[in-house]
């Protein structure tokens, strides 16, 4: 497929304006009617600052162009505001993820746990707290990512017509994570689990469902949503094998993680599993030895790294990779789809595969 310019300029910017200010004006409207329960400023400020740190909206992204794969009429208002859920939704995944993985940062910025231990760094159990504090964040995150399609003037139907996939989008999401918890730090070479946790993580939850629900709205009939399918199950496993590499290669400066904490956590991948499989003796003593250690050094880390790059895990990752990226533009080829959409799908696709953070 060729890169033509669509009929209707591909604006990611103002589908990430839309959204942060319809967060904004929710989290507003939410501290004022608790306006005499103080606390509630301080869960709506720590909100407000994970928006604020920035992100690449990619799931707000594609479901407006869910949309605009369907109909060629701009998209509603109820369209930003379900995209407007779905991203205080992965707040709520972040929140309880960073947590799980014991990770220091985000974006650049403290994680919600470590600013909430810092607001009590005079308590003695201010850690502990943080993370108490998280989890009730995080959950509250999760019940307003709901709330947010109240303010929807959408007619009932239109909502209907979605709550299956938002459902089945959480559902999908927590057993992703609960599949990478049970496998890290028991590091082995099947390939099987790694593959499920990227389709139940990433590649439904990033990419598959915010473009279906975006479609369903617009009407989308079961052969676009076919093919929708076929372009965002092969770029999630893409867009998760990069995530992959950038947690053991990426530079903290940009990716805003630290490049250890995939490592000290022994995140069960696609990367990790090839070198297993393609170790030698010796080298799988030595991965099976640091992979998981939570004191994990600098120096532990480029050992783990050595192997990864000598045994041709890391050349092997990105030949996947790329596989499935065009495996996705691929399907764009013959997708029943609005052609202005389907080139803005193909922009994506390259963006969210060669970004370095």
């Amino acid at each position: 497929m060729t890169l033509n310019a669509p009929t209707v300029p591909f604006d990611p910017a103002h589908i990430r304006s839309t959204v942060e200010r319809l967060l904004y004006e929710f989290l507003d409207q939410q501290e004022l009617a608790a306006s005499d329960v103080g606390e509630v400023a301080l869960f709506t400020g720590l909100l407000r600052d994970m928006i604020a740190a920035g992100g690449k909206r990619v799931r707000p992204v594609l479901c407006v162009t869910g949309w605009q794969a369907v109909r060629d009429d701009p998209p509603p208002p109820v369209v930003y505001r379900v995209a407007a859920s779905i991203e205080l939704f992965h707040a709520f995944a972040l929140i309880h993820d960073d947590i799980m993985d014991n990770s220091g940062t985000r974006r650049g910025r403290p994680t919600a746990h470590r600013a909430l231990a810092t607001h009590h760094k005079d308590r003695p159990d201010a850690d502990a707290l943080g993370v108490n504090a998280a989890i009730l964040l995080g959950d509250l995150a999760l019940g307003w990512s709901y709330e947010v399609l109240h303010g929807s003037e959408a007619a009932p139907e239109a909502l209907t017509a979605v709550w299956p996939v938002l459902n089945a989008m959480r559902t999908e999401t927590l057993t992703g994570q609960y599949l990478d918890l049970t496998a890290a730090g028991n590091a082995t070479a099947n390939l099987e689990t790694a593959w499920r946790i990227i389709r139940y993580k990433t590649a439904k939850y990033t990419i598959e469902r915010p473009l279906h629900i975006g479609a369903i709205l617009a009407g989308a009939t079961r052969e676009q949503l076919g093919a929708l399918s076929a372009y965002a199950l092969p770029l999630g496993d893409a867009f998760q094998l990069r995530d992959d590499l950038l947690g053991v290669y990426g530079d903290p400066g940009s990716t805003g993680k630290s490049s250890l904490d995939d490592l000290r956590e022994g995140k069960h991948t696609v990367l990790i599993a090839t070198a297993l499989h393609r170790a030698t003796p010796s080298d799988r003593r030595v991965l099976r030895r640091l992979l998981g250690d939570p004191e994990l050094d600098r120096e532990g880390a480029e050992q783990i790294r050595h192997i990864l790059t000598a045994r041709g895990a890391r050349a092997a990752v990105e030949d996947l990779l790329t596989g499935r990226c065009e495996q996705a533009l691929a399907s764009l080829d013959t997708a029943p789809l609005q052609p202005a959409a389907t080139a803005r799908l193909h922009h994506l696709a390259l963006s969210l595969t060669r970004r370095d953070g």
